[in-house]
């Protein structure tokens, strides 16, 4: 019995082997994202997510030429699964990345202006998030017409041909498209450190727009093709300035808004068409959540009814309701009216290049021209091949009989062609194409009949060289050929154009009604907003068990509150955004109705009135910061500012002042601290830790402030201080008691 042989274990997986390392390989940072990153993003750049000049990016070539390859531009449909099938010998991805990229270019998707994919079944639909389309085995589809602008030249050498993935057949780098499809289609790609957001223009705008372009480079844009224009309608609010800039520069935005209609009889508000940039239910979200906040009372409900007839969101209106107030209100507040963030930044010669649209409509011109040339000198050079042909039959009508009997008295079949060239003096291909003529049409009158288009083919071939050498007549077939475009495929425009100076100023928000309230606060969190005569009635106050009363104070219903919470961060909000309540109710609860953080809870609320007072911050270190109102005012709707205060310990108490005035500051050890304010100096950073106030001894801290006036203290220049930092004094019994604070208006 053979001894078996002990199997060698890898010491670093021996648990007997002790403290024993593996070798770390190190490498350079700078080589590795030369080695791995790098070719993975200029893969990412070039070969997936930003577009070329044709205005494809390679799944969408790849898609509609397997089509092309199966006969689907004059054939009938075929199941989506088969097609996605076909798509995978170019495409070596899943068929779910192939299959979304036909929905996006099919028709029934409605992504697209001008959509390059006839489909049958669900598709989806661009205005919806929640309205998914079938899988590939339920729904049908094959080329749309216009595909054939874009395949028409495909098979004269126009286009360079590349080996797919394994080599196995060939595929176009570019599709020939007859149009500046870059421009018409709408394309959106995100790449390694770049991006592309192409918005769509009607291709009818897009053809004469080129054809001017082609007269006069120096054309006026605007005169042809005024604005954008998107497969969901809706209207562009247009400012020329903004247009001026995408169209030049390729960067920009503009917005757009919702096309709706008012239904007097029913008080409804019919939306029938939607910006590009957003959902139908992102719009409902959007109103249920202003709804349920009380910024919108003026809507009953609003329920999404689209169906087979096109999209509408309907608005049932509260009665007396202006519709036209409403709609504007809606247009600020929701996606109603929306912006599109164009970034033209596009693939030329396997460069990413950001051009405007005069510079785009140069380059696209520049390679459809060698297209052009390369279809002119592909039917050049079969013109000649055919004219060869018949310059060597023009030979034989000489003397046709003697082209039979050399043809009859040559015994061997290899020396035909030899014996025909020598006796006509016709080289070899002319020989063979004599020799392969049929017995029956070695007649005079076929010959006549063949050699007769000669002249013709001459005429042709000169006019063809022509051609190539003139850039004139190149540029007039590419306007001819936008023209027969411009006929055969008619693209009335979508999406309206509302000038900007035109529309009224969006007014502000409806004033609240102002009136006197008083302000309740609980120590967990719940603001109670009650009128004056609603208190007088009330009984005592309710609060949850275990809550009580942190802080009330008298307001109005217009008034602005900062609510502080012990995670430096401030909330803004209103009044008027509280409902009114009885004391008998518990509130509103301020982490639900402000949306705080998970766990974050409030510490304070004050009424920062016009902002032109100050901020006195207490630490429980004994720190004081001394900060400005204004640094928590903002020009734009921010409702949550973040490090609104020091985070190098927690906040005692939040103190507003007009001017200089005394304050009081109590420690958990019983001492009291009383100074002016004109000691502390007023700090612009809302981050600021403030200076040294209280000193407070170890195992202690400062746990409360107020200004004098507002404390039960007697004993004032016991514990006032001339200077800060300072311990303060201990607390004599007629100096103790609760202390009052309030908020100052």
């Amino acid at each position: 019995m053979a001894k078996k042989q002990p199997t060698q274990k890898n010491k670093f997986n021996n648990p007997n082997v002790i403290g024993l390392k593996a070798e770390v390989m190190e490498q350079p940072i700078t080589e590795t994202l030369e080695q791995n990153y790098m070719p993975y993003a200029m893969s990412v750049i070039i070969s997936r997510a930003i577009p070329e000049i044709d205005g494809f990016k390679p799944s969408h070539r790849k898609l509609l030429y397997t089509m092309y390859k199966m006969g689907l531009l004059s054939g009938g449909r075929t199941k989506s699964a088969n097609i996605v099938g076909q798509t995978m010998r170019l495409n070596p991805h899943g068929d779910a990345a192939i299959y979304e990229t036909m929905v996006r270019l099919s028709k029934g998707y409605g992504a697209l202006l001008t959509p390059f994919v006839d489909s049958k079944g669900n598709f989806g639909k661009v205005y919806s998030r929640d309205m998914s389309f079938a899988a590939s085995r339920y729904t049908e589809a094959k080329l749309a017409p216009i595909c054939g602008e874009i395949f028409r030249d495909i098979d004269r050498e126009t286009v360079e041909f590349t080996d797919n993935y394994d080599g196995s057949m060939k595929e176009p780098r570019l599709l020939p498209t007859a149009f500046p499809n870059v421009l018409v289609s709408a394309n959106t790609g995100i790449a390694v450190g770049m991006a592309s957001q192409i918005c769509g223009f009607n291709l009818e705008e897009v053809c004469r727009t080129e054809i001017n372009y082609l007269s006069d480079p120096d054309c006026d844009l605007f005169e042809t093709m005024p604005a954008p224009d998107f497969s969901t309608g809706a209207e562009i609010v247009y400012d020329r300035n903004a247009m001026d800039e995408i169209y030049r520069t390729g960067r920009g935005s503009f917005k757009m808004r919702s096309r709706w209609r008012y239904i007097q009889k029913e008080n409804i508000i019919e939306i029938y068409e939607i910006p590009f940039t957003t959902t139908s239910e992102a719009i409902v979200d959007k109103v249920a959540e202003l709804i349920k906040a009380g910024k919108i009372r003026e809507i009953n409900d609003m329920r999404d009814e689209t169906d087979l007839s096109g999209l509408k969101l309907a608005v049932d209106l509260k009665r007396g309701t202006d519709p036209e107030k409403l709609m504007q209100k809606l247009f600020k507040l929701t996606p109603l009216m929306d912006s599109f963030s164009c970034n033209f930044n596009i693939l030329v010669a396997g460069n990413p290049k950001v051009m405007g649209v005069r510079e785009i409509l140069g380059e696209w011109t520049a390679w459809r021209t060698e297209c052009i040339k390369n279809r002119v000198y592909f039917e050049m050079c079969r013109k000649k091949e055919k004219l060869h042909l018949l310059q060597g039959l023009a030979k034989i009508l000489l003397d046709i009989d003697k082209a039979i009997a050399i043809i009859r008295n040559t015994e061997l079949e290899s020396d035909v062609i030899p014996n025909l060239m020598m006796g006509f003096g016709i080289d070899k291909v002319q020989a063979e194409y004599v020799a392969e003529i049929k017995l029956r049409n070695i007649n005079k009158e076929y010959i006549l009949k063949r050699t007769s288009e000669i002249e013709e083919l001459e005429r042709d071939i000169a006019e063809l060289e022509d051609t190539l050498k003139n850039r004139r007549k190149v540029k007039a077939i590419i306007s001819s050929e936008l023209k027969a475009i411009i006929k055969k495929y008619p693209s009335p425009r979508r999406t309206g154009i509302v000038y900007a100076s035109e529309i009224e100023e969006e007014p502000e928000d409806d004033p609240a009604e102002d009136y006197p309230v008083n302000v309740f606060l609980s120590n967990e969190g719940y603001l109670k907003k009650i009128t004056p005569q609603s208190l007088r009635m009330s009984g005592e106050q309710k609060y949850k068990d275990g809550d009580g009363p942190k802080l009330s104070f008298e307001s109005t219903n217009r008034a602005e509150l900062l609510v502080f919470t012990d995670r430096q961060q401030v909330y803004k909000t209103k009044l008027s955004d509280f409902a009114d309540t009885k004391a008998s109710a518990l509130g509103t609860y301020l982490p639900s109705q402000l949306e705080m953080d998970d766990g974050e809870r409030v510490f304070t609320v004050i009424l920062p009135g016009d902002y032109k007072k100050d901020l006195l911050l207490f630490f429980e270190n004994g720190k004081i910061a001394r900060i400005p109102l204004s640094a928590y005012e903002t020009k734009t709707n921010r409702k949550k500012l973040i490090n609104a205060y020091s985070d190098k310990s927690p906040l005692a108490e939040v103190l507003p002042i007009s001017g200089e005035c005394d304050v009081a500051a109590f420690s958990s050890d019983g001492r009291a601290l009383v100074f002016n304010t004109s000691l502390l100096q007023v700090k612009a950073s809302r981050s600021t830790q403030g200076v040294a106030g209280m000193s407070v001894k170890n195992k202690h801290k400062l746990v409360s402030a107020a200004l004098l006036e507002n404390t039960s203290v007697k004993n004032k220049s016991r514990y006032r201080v001339r200077s800060l930092p300072g311990a303060g004094a201990l607390l004599k019994d007629e100096d103790r008691g609760e202390t009052q604070m309030s908020l100052i208006d």
